[in-house]
């Protein structure tokens, strides 16, 4: 039986298309990272309650942004922490990212989308604010 973080994994492995989990894990990690950095209050928290317990230090435990990002720095954030290539760090950002909008109520993806400036959905693979 797998352990939630696998499952989170092997998801985040799928949809990226990593051939091992840890790539998937070095997405994982750095794209909550600066997800975390920009998100404030409650919706930090509940984000992180929804995912593996290894995830919520990721999301809770960074120093907040000193300004926010358009989609294209956010993409741009993930690649200067880890992955170099804006293809691969925007990868990265989508394949995290719509997990985090399939795990996240309607209510709760629409907060944290509020709290990003405008364009961010199609990161998290909506097209409209939900």
């Amino acid at each position: 039986m797998k352990s939630g973080l696998e499952a989170l994994l092997d998801q985040v492995r799928e949809r990226g298309r990593y051939g091992r989990r840890p790539e998937a894990a070095r997405a994982v990690e750095s794209v909550l990272d600066v997800l975390g950095a920009h998100l404030v209050g409650d919706d930090r928290s509940d984000l992180a309650r929804l995912l593996p317990q290894q995830c919520g230090p990721l999301l809770t435990d960074g120093s907040p942004a000193s300004e926010p990002l358009t989609p294209r720095a956010f993409v741009e954030a993930v690649a200067a922490r880890d992955h170099g290539d804006f293809g691969e760090a925007r990868r990265a950002v989508t394949a995290v990212l719509g997990i985090v909008a399939d795990v996240a109520d309607d209510a709760l993806l629409r907060r944290i989308l509020t709290q990003l400036p405008p364009g961010h959905a199609g990161l998290f693979g909506r097209t409209e604010p939900v």
